[in-house]
């Protein structure tokens, strides 16, 4: 809309500049004293480079490493970088190759800070590890190569192998499996005992996993990967957890076949500190049980093992990794949905519950830590959009907002040093960029490091609308959080203005929240300038609500959101500036597969859809995520047939965009692929696009600026 803004948007400002650029701080590892931090920098002439800062004036106490130092050569970069736990030694990560979301090959370097002599982990710069890790003394890092477990001896440079039957797309040992990554956030599986004695890995079986292959194109002959990837119902790797003695060089396993139920997965292993105690978290395949079994190995072969932690549920747990063991052995802090609403509980190391810290109806979200005062810090959510940082006792009887209310709303989240003597504070409203400050543990400022003047000015020059929250009753008496981007005047110039739905509407992701969202933002603003009002709605299912509402949808995932969506819809069409016969839907993942289900369950509905990478028939989904919320396809035929958007595609209307990555390893083409055939054999008309060797994030060069551009047009033109 000309003249309707001093600056108008385009997809090119957005995607291909850096006009919209925020400021970033990228803090690196606080160090032991709890007073100093680290970020890595670079210049021409050191290359890249360590500092080490103090928070308490943000003076820079000197230059620890840098490529100079490492390499003697200041074109070669650090990819990442880690500490010993005495800090004498760093770990330098350099040419890190992706292998899928989270995990990564990498060359690694160990440099001695004392001595400054550097040298290679492996033999040679030709291969590459992954999770190397240093031992608690410093003097041995363990590490992943091959699918084996090795140990490399520092000081007697030597190298023993502690397994030596991984093999690609069979054993791993000592990282997880595609889908343990994905879906219970683990790359890294094992562990060092606190003595540096032993090492707990789990041994993943993947042999009966079938695989999944996708083709890469750009060579004369595409390129054929094939990994183990376990659809809903079908098999998954069979894991086991042992135990390595680095000394008797002994590998023992801890014979969960006893409890086969029970520990079919295995999300979390941790060691309890200054003991021989291994804590090993147990999940029936229906993941509605969770166990917490305490093995004590002072003596590898005769073990005891106790029950230190169990909990049911009539549908799921979710495994986070809130969970702190308390010093002078008293006990562990962890959180549950037990009572309806994520909380913190205390119990001591027999398993015995001591109390429940928190309590109320709101969530507790990540626990940072605890200070030498026995004091917990921890972040919740705050009127169920917004976040904030609080502080209590291990009693629960002092209860205080560590920053919350001091500010007018807004997401907050935090860093804290060791110790827990300062914290970084990030913050953002829906409607302002992130800053990013320095406090202590008082919670007063020490200092700003990063304000965004300069974005926050270019959303001014750019006239960007305001963001406004509403809630709404549906008819079933629920209410629903959402949010409203419409044009200047809109609201009385006596229009009708066509509106997107924008959604994503899934376990484990709002949309709904009081937190600057960078592009996405500024793309909406980009349709608000196109005269589009763009709205958002976080359905049943979502989280930050309690367990009954997140739990809503369990055995019928997709049914109560899409009526969500389609009241929302009608909802909408109720206001006199919103052209009822003009509401689009778009969504990516599973907003894809929410938009495909709103585009033929609810086809009278909704005007036109883009759904991108969408989820359209369960059974092609990873086991772990899918079987959470709706069981097995052999239990739940129903669940998954009646909410699969492939089985429904003969109710299809209005207009449809159909977008996928051919190299997504997560919501695999095929879904793609199968929706096409339907929609065809229903000769349905359609628009479907395809991002050649794309994987789910779809980006990459000019990709981003392509997608969005696509889907921009796709818009004006169902205007």
């Amino acid at each position: 809309m000309k003249g309707w803004s001093q600056k108008e948007l385009t997809n090119e400002l957005i995607w291909a500049t850096g006009t919209f650029s925020s400021e970033r701080f990228e803090q690196g590892p606080s160090m032991n004293d709890g007073l100093h931090y680290t970020l890595q920098k670079t210049n021409k002439t050191l290359g890249d480079y360590i500092v080490k800062y103090a928070y308490a004036n943000g003076d820079s106490v000197g230059v620890i490493a840098s490529s100079m130092s490492i390499f003697h050569d200041a074109s070669k970069g650090f990819d990442g970088y880690s500490f010993s736990a005495d800090e004498s030694k760093l770990m330098i990560e350099t040419n890190n190759k992706p292998l899928y979301r989270h995990s990564y090959y990498s060359t690694y370097f160990i440099h001695d800070l004392k001595t400054q002599k550097t040298q290679l982990l492996l033999e040679n710069d030709q291969e590459q590890a992954r999770n190397a890790t240093f031992s608690p003394a410093g003097n041995q890092v363990a590490y992943v190569l091959n699918n084996n477990l090795y140990i490399f001896n520092i000081d007697q440079q030597s190298r023993t192998a502690v397994t030596q039957d991984g093999k690609w797309n069979h054993i791993i040992n000592g990282a997880a499996d595609w889908v343990y990554e994905e879906e219970f956030a683990m790359t890294e599986a094992f562990a060092w005992s606190p003595d540096g004695t032993k090492i707990a890995y789990l041994k993943f079986d993947e042999s009966a996993v079938p695989e999944y292959g996708m083709d890469l194109y750009g060579s004369l002959y595409p390129d054929r990967v094939t990994f183990k990837y376990p659809k809903a119902g079908e098999n998954n790797s069979v894991v086991d957890v042992c135990v390595y003695d680095v000394n008797a060089k002994e590998n023992v396993s801890v014979a969960l076949s006893a409890t086969p139920n029970q520990a079919y997965y295995i999300p979390r292993i941790k060691w309890q500190p200054e003991s021989s105690n291994l804590m090993v978290f147990t999940m029936p395949r229906l993941q509605n049980e969770l166990n917490i079994l305490k093995y004590n190995f002072d003596n590898l072969k005769n073990f005891q093992v106790s029950t230190l932690f169990h909990e049911t549920s009539k549908t799921y747990i979710d495994i986070t990794d809130n969970f702190l063991f308390l010093n002078k052995n008293k006990g562990i802090i962890l959180t549950s949905e037990q009572n309806g609403y994520q909380h913190i509980y205390h119990i001591d190391y027999d398993g015995k519950l001591l109390n429940q810290i928190s309590k109320g109806e709101w969530e507790v979200n990540t626990i940072y830590g605890i200070d030498s005062d026995n004091n917990i810090y921890f972040s919740a959510t705050e009127n169920t959009i917004g976040q904030g940082i609080y502080r209590v006792n291990l009693k629960g009887t002092k209860f205080e907002p560590w920053m919350s209310g001091k500010y007018a709303g807004g997401y907050y989240d935090a860093s804290f040093s060791k110790g827990m003597q300062f914290f970084i504070l990030t913050h953002s409203t829906a409607n302002t960029p992130t800053t990013i400050s320095l406090h202590n543990n008082k919670s007063e400022l020490v200092r700003m490091l990063v304000k965004n003047q300069t974005l926050q000015q270019r959303l001014t020059e750019y006239n960007c609308v305001k963001k406004e929250f509403f809630q709404f009753q549906m008819t079933t008496g629920t209410k629903l959080n959402g949010w409203m981007m419409a044009p200047d005047g809109a609201k009385t110039d006596g229009k009708k203005h066509p509106v997107l739905l924008t959604i994503y509407g899934g376990p484990g992701r709002n949309t709904v929240v009081d937190q600057f969202e960078g592009r996405t933002y500024l793309w909406h603003q980009l349709l608000v300038q196109q005269g589009y009002i763009v709205v958002s709605v976080d359905p049943r299912g979502t989280q930050f609500r309690g367990r009954e509402f997140k739990h809503a949808t369990y055995m019928q995932l997709g049914k109560l959101e899409t009526e969500d969506f389609i009241e929302t819809a009608k909802f909408l069409q109720g206001f006199p500036f919103v052209e009822k016969d003009k509401i689009s839907i778009q969504g990516w993942s599973f907003g894809g597969y929410m938009t495909s289900l709103c585009m033929t369950k609810g086809a009278d509905v909704f005007h036109a859809g883009i759904a991108v990478a969408p989820v359209t028939n369960w059974k092609y989904y990873d086991s772990i995520y899918t079987e959470r919320f709706l069981r097995t396809p052999q239990e739940n035929k129903a669940g998954y047939e009646e909410n699969s958007p492939v089985n429904f595609a003969k109710d299809l209307k209005g207009s449809f965009l159909l977008i996928h990555g051919s190299a997504d390893d997560n919501v695999h083409y095929q879904n793609s692929m199968d929706f096409a055939e339907a929609l065809i054999q229903q000769n349905k008309k359609f628009d479907f696009f395809s991002y050649p060797n794309k994987n789910h994030g779809i980006s990459g060069g000019k990709t981003r600026l392509h997608l969005f551009q696509k889907m921009t047009d796709f818009l004006i033109e169902n205007k």
